[in-house]
């Protein structure tokens, strides 16, 4: 959240010269036809991808919140309205604000989705394992699940990862937008100051051997492409990515090649596709990328009187400032997301594609009719539009990530065991 579209942007504004104005979109609102809604209802669907716990701990944000005025994706009333089964809590540690403390930030952040389950037992539980998923589904709750964006927060020591993976975190993006010690990031691979291990270092290869061994899926969104390749080369198990789109279709080093979409079909993994405007439709791109500097210089300038006035930098105002910024941009239809999932599901394989929207985590920048977890039935729609099955969809909403956390537990169990290929 807060900080991320800055990051975002500011990686890429070397693109921003030639630029192509965003043409407004004048999609319809969507009609949900009892079909879709008896395909949405019989689901269990999973989103892989919410940064609402900065909101739990920046904001004071409650779950609950019934508050019609609350701009955030992500509520219990919402997650309801959507027949959200699963939400994968991201733990993102921004390194520039928690230099010296990543873990004790990444510890506060779990303590506040736990705060959460605690204040809404009747509505809400802690998920580790697929079984807490489906139990949680069984019994209408939300299973709030977890994975750390970014490697940093485990400071280099194996110990770290141990503890998290105990506290219930499920997975973990190898890098953020920013190179760790042991894994390249997509965010800053073309920085000539910044220090890279040419994809993963040895260091890092453990770390991808170790998080089979314990049970965590192995998130590939945000790495270098040769960190990809790396990690899938060395991994034990199908690896993730939490929340990512197609080059192919928009050019962002965020995005998966179909060489990629490929390799991840043959490890068995799977795709989770990212709402983000910015990664699913180019006009909106290029539109984000040619108002970086100005953006980026206004937002800096807030932070620069926050410091010089020795106050802390204040993330909720950023965020407001960045969706200022991020409405300036019309937004785009619905089919430009729905575009994605349909293009990964052709080349990577029905199997292989589901939904990690990043709610909470983009300013708002979603298409046309996405403003929060209540508009899920949208995509189903849209899906039964162009022609998916049933169980397509169904697939797609959340069984191939449930079958990717089953081959994970699977793998763990027999390393364990000592019975692993």
């Amino acid at each position: 959240m807060t900080m991320k579209i800055l990051s975002i942007v500011a990686v890429a504004c070397s693109l921003a010269a030639a630029q192509t104005p965003v043409q407004p979109s004048n999609a319809p609102e969507v009609a949900i036809s009892a079909r879709a809604r008896q395909i949405q209802d019989s689901a269990l669907i999973i989103d892989t991808h919410a940064d609402t716990p900065q909101r739990f701990l920046d904001e004071g944000f409650d779950i609950g919140s019934t508050d019609p005025n609350d701009v955030g994706h992500l509520s219990l009333g919402k997650a309801q309205r959507g027949n959200l089964g699963a939400e994968f809590f991201s733990i993102w540690v921004d390194p520039q604000t928690n230099q010296g403390h990543f873990a004790q930030h990444t510890f506060d952040l779990i303590d506040s989705v736990y705060e959460q389950a605690v204040r809404h037992p009747d509505r809400m539980m802690m998920a580790f394992s697929v079984a807490d998923i489906e139990r949680a589904h069984r019994d209408h709750k939300l299973a709030a699940c977890m994975g750390i964006e970014g490697g940093h927060s485990i400071e280099n020591d194996m110990h770290l990862l141990r503890d998290y993976y105990r506290l219930g975190v499920r997975y973990m993006t190898l890098s953020w937008s920013n190179t760790n010690e042991w894994a390249d990031s997509s965010g800053d691979i073309d920085d000539p100051k910044v220090q890279h291990h040419n994809g993963l270092t040895d260091f890092g290869k453990q770390v991808v051997v170790e998080m089979n061994r314990l049970g965590m899926m192995v998130d590939i969104s945000h790495v270098a492409d040769k960190t990809f390749w790396d990690a899938i080369a060395t991994t034990k198990a199908p690896v993730i990515a939490s929340h990512s789109s197609s080059r192919a279709l928009v050019d962002a080093p965020r995005n998966m090649t179909d060489d990629m979409l490929r390799a991840v079909t043959k490890n068995g993994g799977v795709v989770q596709v990212n709402f983000f405007s910015g990664f699913d439709d180019q006009n909106f791109r290029n539109a984000m990328l040619a108002q970086d500097k100005d953006q980026a210089a206004a937002i800096q300038k807030y932070i620069d009187d926050l410091k010089a006035q020795g106050k802390p930098v204040n993330y909720v105002e950023i965020d407001r400032m960045e969706r200022e910024w991020m409405a300036k941009i019309p937004r785009p239809p619905l089919s430009a997301l729905i575009d994605h999932i349909d293009h990964i599901a052709k080349v990577a394989g029905i199997d292989h594609v589901g939904l990690g929207s990043d709610f909470d985590g983009v300013s708002g920048a979603t298409p046309t009719g996405i403003d929060s977890a209540a508009d899920l039935p949208k995509i189903t729609q849209a899906l039964l539009d162009r022609g998916y099955s049933a169980d397509d969809i169904h697939k797609i909403l959340g069984g191939n990530l449930l079958r990717v956390f089953r081959d994970v537990e699977r793998v763990s169990r027999e390393m364990q065991a000592g019975t692993a290929h």
